[in-house]
């Protein structure tokens, strides 16, 4: 099962079109939020499940603030982060995440890739494919992939400079 995560689009769709091209076929798509009205059109570029969730600045959206849901064996909270401050720390996060019982938590919001990959937990960002912050800038993803096995695998990935 191929998963292909992304966050903070903020609207301008060029880089997630390239990632898509790169990618296809998926089994899901998940969008940590700041999609600024890219929801509606989305899914109408894939042929699979999408998990969308409302980041900071998604004002007018209906999208939820977070998911949570199951892919393969694993348990997955999907919200942008602004809510629990991961700006300065994914503490609040993972605890947030550990209550519920969770493997999985990913967020947006830094704009920067991260992946940290505890014996109980995965928390991960995939960066942001409009404006990265991160060293170097290049648009950024996630690819989560569950082996056969069961087992997820993750790998962020980069575009060039839009």
């Amino acid at each position: 099962m191929k998963i292909l995560v992304v966050s903070d689009t903020h609207g301008h769709d060029e880089n997630l079109m390239c990632a898509l091209q790169r990618e296809l076929p998926i089994d899901a798509l998940i969008h940590c939020g700041d999609l600024e009205g890219s929801e509606e059109y989305i899914p109408e570029a894939v042929e699979c499940p999408c998990y969308f969730v409302r980041g900071n600045n998604d004002f007018f959206s209906d999208l939820p603030k977070e998911e949570e849901f199951t892919l393969g064996n694993y348990r997955i909270l999907v919200t942008h982060g602004h809510l629990y401050g991961v700006s300065m720390s994914t503490c609040v996060l993972e605890e947030e995440a550990r209550s519920r019982q969770v493997q999985v938590v990913m967020f947006g919001h830094t704009h920067y890739p991260y992946l940290e990959e505890m014996e109980d937990l995965t928390v991960l960002n995939p960066g942001s494919l409009s404006y990265p912050r991160q060293p170097g800038r290049k648009p950024s993803y996630l690819v989560m992939e569950i082996d056969e096995q069961g087992k997820a695998h993750y790998e962020h990935r980069y575009l060039e400079k839009a």
